[in-house]
This record gives C-alpha cells, sequence and structure tokens, in this order.
C-alpha cells in the first residue's frame, strides 16, 4: 500500500502587492484505494494545493512536508513527481500544437515506466481506453488538445490516467464544463483506474453532482487556505444543503 502525507503544508505566491500566503498549514493523509474530495468557496485556495503538490514553479512552498511513500515529494523535479506515481488532471488543459495524441501517450509512458511499451500491447491498451471513455478513435492522430472541447479535454485527461496508472490522481476540478454524459463517462474512468490499479484519489470540486459517480471516503472542506471540517460522504450532501456561509463566518471571527 501507498501513502500520500501531506503535513502543515504553507504555500505562497509572489504579487505586485508583495508575497501572499494562500495555504495556510493544509495536513492530510491519504492511502491506496482511498477517494479524499475537497469541497469549499472559490479563492480558499484547493487549487493551490493541486499545484504545489505537482510542483508549479509559481507557488512556494514555505514550510511543512509533502510524502509520498516516504520520500520527500517537495525535493523532486517535476518530472520525477511524476515518475514516482503522481498524475494531476488539470483544472484547464493546455493545447499542445504539432504534438499528436499517439505520440504524446507513447512518449510519456516511456519516460514513466523507463522502457517503451511493446507497441502490439501499446496499441490494444490505447484503443480499448478510448472506447471505455467514448472517444473516435481519430482522435488519437490530433494533436493534444488542439481544438477539443471542454469535454473532449477532460477525457484526453482521463485517458492518460488510466494508461499511465499512477500511485495517487490530484482532480482539479475534473467535473467543470462536463454536461451530465460526460461526467458519467469521466467518472467512469477514474473509477475503473482505482479498482483496477488501486489509485488514491484527491478530488477538488465545487459541487457535489461528481461525487454521485465517485464515492469519497472522506469529505473535507477548504476555507481560507486550511482545512476547517472533515467527514464521510454525508458531509457533501450537508454542504450542497447550507453552503459555506458558516464556515466562512467562523473563519472571519477566528
Amino acid at each position: 500500500m501507498s501513502t500520500l502525507e501531506i503535513k502543515d503544508l504553507h504555500v505562497s505566491i509572489d504579487t505586485e502587492q508583495g508575497e501572499v500566503e494562500i495555504l495556510k498549514g493544509v495536513s492530510l493523509t491519504i492511502n491506496s484505494g482511498e477517494t479524499h474530495a475537497i469541497m469549499g468557496p472559490n479563492g480558499s485556495g484547493k487549487s493551490t494545493l493541486a499545484q504545489a503538490i505537482a510542483g508549479h514553479p509559481a507557488y512556494n512552498v514555505t514550510s511543512g512536508t509533502v510524502l509520498l511513500d516516504g520520500e520527500d515529494v517537495l525535493e523532486m523535479e517535476v518530472d520525477e513527481r511524476a515518475q514516482a506515481g503522481l498524475f494531476l488532471a488539470m483544472q484547464y488543459p493546455v493545447e499542445v500544437p504539432g504534438v499528436s495524441m499517439t505520440n504524446f501517450l507513447r512518449t510519456a509512458k516511456t519516460a514513466l515506466d523507463g522502457e517503451a511499451p511493446t507497441i502490439r500491447t501499446w496499441a490494444k491498451d490505447v484503443r480499448e481506453a478510448m472506447e471505455n471513455l467514448e472517444m473516435d478513435q481519430t482522435f488519437a492522430t490530433r494533436n493534444v488538445n488542439e481544438g477539443f472541447s471542454g469535454g473532449e479535454k477532460k477525457r484526453a485527461e482521463i485517458l492518460q490516467l488510466e494508461l499511465f496508472k499512477p500511485k495517487f490522481a490530484i482532480l482539479d476540478e475534473t467535473d467543470s464544463g462536463l454536461d451530465i454524459d460526460a461526467l458519467r463517462v469521466v467518472s467512469d474512468g477514474v473509477n475503473r483506474a482505482q479498482e483496477n490499479n488501486g489509485m488514491g484519489s484527491l478530488l477538488i470540486t465545487h459541487y457535489t453532482r461528481i461525487l454521485r459517480y465517485i464515492k469519497p471516503d472522506f469529505v473535507h472542506v477548504f476555507v481560507d487556505g486550511k482545512i476547517v471540517d472533515s467527514g464521510g460522504a454525508e458531509l457533501a450532501d450537508r454542504l450542497e444543503d447550507e453552503g459555506y456561509v458558516n464556515y466562512e463566518k467562523t473563519e472571519a471571527t477566528a
């Protein structure tokens, strides 16, 4: 079993007004096979947590640790974090003109595993994964995310997730911009990856609708850069009814 352990993480960004602290002491432990949902209002720092774990250079970790099976993630380069078993499904996947999906997927898989997958097995795996995600096979020849709709970009992210087989996936608002059918397909892909590979998931979302398809083991409420409450799936239902206003009032008066 693998463990992703975040301990008292503080993260800031540089602005024209100076350094601004966004994360103010986040601690969280995720084990293999677990799904942890993080919910909170806009601007609470949820995406900052995702980007800091992944190694985005715009986010400065000022204190705290992130350990993957005891190894210090924060000392790793971005590619080393991926090789160690971390995967970030981005809120806004970027276009990569001139690079086909086929070339990107195989090159990335080779970099992650340290050796190229066999052509026959790899072609079969890609075809089956695309069929499961209800993606037309012509997507394999198109440039990465170029001209893709929002839903197509999210399916392409989950295609990578299924093929790369990470230990832990960080899903940053994967449900944004998805219609009901696409949400179901994408959620099924996440569930398959978890069932087949024992993957742990950190699912960042504003809404409970994706949690109807991806059942969380734990739900954490994120306000003003820190976790202010945790519970089971029932906490998400309460948030749907009550919102975050009571938590925000508590933090404002703290």
